[in-house]
Formats: C-alpha cells, structure tokens, sequence
C-alpha cells in the first residue's frame, strides 16, 4: 500500500438505501474527503452536507479495522457512533439534544475491498438498526473512494 501515515486528499461517492416503516429513500453524495492509515486501520473523513442545505456540515469518520469491522460516525447535533460486523448485533448510543437513544445494528452483509495503484476501495454495509426489538429500519451503504 502507499504511504498513508500521513492524510491524503480522496474523492468519496457515497449512496445510501433506506427503508423505514415501508417507505424508502435513496441518498446520494459525491465529496472530497481525506484518508490516513494508522497501523492496519485505515481512516476515512469527510463533511456530509445537509440534505436541506441548511445548518453545517456533518463531520463524518468511517474506519475500517484490520480485522474486518467497519464503524461509522458522525458528529453533528446527534452524534452516533455504529459498529458493523458482519453476522453480529452490536449496541451503539445515538446522541440527540434530548438525551441518548440506546440502539443495535445488526450486519447481515458487510463488504470492503481495496486497491493499490491508485488507492481506493468499495465498502458494501447491509444493516437493520433497532431500538430494543423494534426494527427502526434496514440501511444499505455503498462506498467507493479513491485518490
């Protein structure tokens, strides 16, 4: 791999699929972002604007760990923090002005692939969020980055 120890400008499209309570929307987004590798994790940051355009950006991390995981955050006005891995329900916090939500993700298809020359990758994220045992909604990410 290339020298990442130091972070690099990339440029990030990002699509996400979302069913909640039977209806569906789709995000899209193209931003530069930055990328850097601290041992055998690699760190993806951009700022996600708003969908309405107002308010600021919304900081955004997506870390991809050596041994597979992949955990996403974003600190705006309701931080979260959630964990995938593939196959497993993980607990996670979601952060409002209100107080904190308790909620799990559960990852049935978590996909990430790299390449060298340039660096890139893809990421695929297939998860269901839930609070407790109601499902709040299914979630498909998918990423592609490169330098």
């Amino acid at each position: 791999m290339d020298d990442l120890s130091t972070s690099i400008p990339v440029g990030i499209h990002l699509e996400t699929h979302t069913v909640q309570n039977g209806e569906s929307s789709d995000y899209v987004i193209d931003v530069a972002g930055q990328i850097v590798q601290i041992g055998d994790t690699i760190y993806l940051r951009y700022a996600e604007p708003q969908e309405d355009g107002q308010g600021a950006d919304v900081p955004v991390t997506i870390k991809f760990m050596g041994d597979g995981d992949v955990s996403l955050t974003r600190r705006g006005e309701n931080r979260v923090r959630l964990h995938f891995s593939a196959g497993k329900r993980i607990s996670a916090q979601y952060r409002t002005p209100y107080g904190i939500i308790p909620i799990e993700t559960v990852t049935p298809q978590l996909k990430a692939d790299f390449t060298q020359r340039p660096f890139g990758g893809n990421a695929s994220i297939d998860y269901q969020l839930y609070a407790g045992q109601e499902l709040l909604g299914n979630y498909e990410i998918r990423l592609q980055f490169t330098v």
